[in-house]
């Protein structure tokens, strides 16, 4: 992805809450399963992941590796991940 296409989905994002929060009990499969139909409805996501700083840089390249989506921004406790569904 170019770097005109991340700025227009970080300036997309900028007023999203987060969808998914990760809590203590990690990545789980059904936290995934929930970023999947996140994912295909909205295409772009907030995710909260409330971990220590190198976990949460784990936990968001697992996430996205795990649904194909793409890391858009991290800042702080938040990640912003987008997928484009072909169906819509």
């Amino acid at each position: 992805m170019d770097a005109a296409s991340k700025k227009k989905l970080k300036a997309q994002a900028h007023g999203l809450k987060p969808v998914i929060i990760v809590g203590q009990a990690g990545l789980t499969d059904a936290v995934l399963a929930e970023t999947e139909i996140a994912l295909n409805t909205h295409e772009l996501i907030k995710v909260k992941i409330r971990a220590e700083r190198d976990d949460r840089k784990q936990i968001s390249q697992k996430m996205c590796a795990s649904t194909g989506a793409t890391l858009i921004q991290s800042i702080g406790q938040i990640a912003v991940i987008y997928r484009l569904n072909p169906k819509k």
